[in-house]
């Protein structure tokens, strides 16, 4: 363990303003200054460091000047953060502000907040797999580049529509009738059609 290693005694929590969390992150926390002396996490201005004392407090900092510094001869690279320390009204606002991107069917959040809502999940495995089979007998036709890129669009619009989780079938059914006439695309829309009941 190197001496600048041995002055890392505190440990904090970065919070991206993405949602990202990482925790557990060695750090030196002064007044208006944080030192982490690792250079694998991205940290930028406005993002949050959290530090839980022993005493069982918190404090929440903001990142005004991430400050980082490349390796120089026996010194890794390393942060030396300008931060603003923030009072708890002021802590709170900034992590209700952050936005977490999440996917998936039925995901949820919960930040001090009841949730009613209602998730509607249209799953159906052969459905998308005709879109695929749809965007690949486009290809196989004779169009111009044009038409060709302006028909996968159309395809976009319509896995687009479905997955939305509430699939309008007039719309979908108005998207097909735009697609360039052939037997097989004509087939595979009357199917994605029938599976929208």
């Amino acid at each position: 363990m190197s001496d600048i290693d041995r002055l890392m005694r505190d440990k904090v929590s970065l919070l991206k303003k993405t949602g990202e969390q990482i925790e557990n992150i060695k750090a030196s926390v002064q007044r208006k200054k944080i030192f982490i002396n690792r250079s694998d996490i991205m940290i930028e201005s406005g993002d949050l460091i959290q530090r839980k004392m022993s005493n069982g407090g918190e404090e929440t900092f903001e990142v005004i000047d991430p400050g980082f510094h490349e390796k120089f001869h026996a010194i890794s690279a390393h942060y030396q953060m300008d931060v603003r320390k923030l009072g708890i009204p002021e802590a709170e606002r900034a992590i209700q502000n952050i936005t977490y991107n999440i996917t998936g069917n039925n995901v949820r959040i919960y930040k001090n907040s009841t949730d009613n809502s209602v998730n509607i999940v249209y799953e159906n495995p052969e459905l998308f797999t005709k879109i695929e089979e749809l965007r690949e007998e486009i290809k196989t036709l004779n169009l111009t580049k044009e038409r060709e890129v302006e028909a996968l669009e159309i395809v976009d619009g319509i896995k687009n529509n479905i997955e939305s989780g509430r699939p309008n079938k007039t719309i979908i059914d108005t998207l097909l009738v735009a697609l360039p006439k052939a037997a097989n695309i004509a087939s595979i829309g009357s199917f994605i059609l029938s599976c929208l009941k």
